[in-house]
């Protein structure tokens, strides 16, 4: 991926009154959000609040009532953006002879993976692999990958072709704590090197007050949506969570050290 010199002209997602259902269930109600480019956006809440499915009517994977407008700095609408997805899960067979060179080359270029190496793609692949710190990995079976390494690898896949948007669907499900940190340390480099808006379905919300800058709190609808301290210190996320007036939740911030 190159470094942004200027903001993309992608400026933001607007989500205007979608609802989903299926088999007449209300999976999600009225849901609207305003996403900028360039900013790491968390979506939490309990379990069946319809999180994941929001991520889906985003892709476009299901029909949904209401709209999604993609918008450039002009406000004005784009037709078509590119947008990277990370999946909560994958599933590989076990001893798939593919590495992970060969994954990424064939989504590259769509270079067959039985002819030898392309030293050009190889130098690209690498270096896409670095950015998070993968690039050790080149030269592995995915199917012998841990998950925070498959997931480094996933993430590297998810930013090939340079996407205005990423979305990501709980990625950090089952990694350890330094993964985690790798994770998010990550996430905060590429919305300030590639200006991205991210999107993140998350479970932990001590790691989403460190590093969300937008936070989005779902149950069906959007119960409440703003920075860190706005959510977290809601009656809104105090009924969701269970969380007592005696706990707070505040977002880390340099200035307060």
């Amino acid at each position: 991926m190159r470094k942004i010199i200027n903001p993309c002209g992608f400026h933001c997602i607007k989500v205007n009154h979608l609802g989903v259902k299926f088999n007449e269930q209300i999976v999600l109600d009225d849901v609207n959000l305003h996403i900028h480019c360039g900013s790491l956006n968390a979506i939490i809440g309990k379990n069946g609040a319809g999180k994941s499915t929001l991520i889906r009517a985003v892709l476009g994977n299901i029909p949904h009532t209401g709209d999604i407008e993609f918008r450039d700095t002009k406000d004005g609408k784009i037709q078509k953006l590119k947008i990277g997805y990370v999946p909560q899960s994958v599933n590989i067979e076990k001893d798939t002879p593919v590495s992970v060179y060969d994954l990424l080359a064939s989504y590259e270029s769509h270079y067959p993976v039985f002819l030898p190496k392309s030293r050009k793609l190889y130098e690209k692949i690498k270096e896409n692999l670095s950015v998070f710190e993968a690039e050790d990995l080149i030269d592995k079976q995915v199917c012998n990958l841990s998950g925070g390494q498959l997931q480094r690898v996933l993430l590297s896949l998810a930013v090939m072709d340079e996407p205005n948007l990423l979305l990501l669907d709980e990625p950090v499900s089952g990694i350890d704590q330094n993964g985690m940190e790798l994770f998010f340390r990550t996430m905060t480099y590429l919305k300030e090197h590639y200006d991205l808006a991210i999107i993140l379905i998350s479970h932990d919300l001590d790691y989403v007050a460190k590093y969300a800058d937008h936070v989005v709190l779902l149950d069906k609808t959007v119960l409440k949506q703003g920075t860190v301290r706005e959510v977290y210190d809601s009656p809104e996320f105090e009924r969701i969570f269970s969380i007592g007036s005696e706990e707070k939740w505040i977002k880390e911030e340099n200035a307060d050290e």
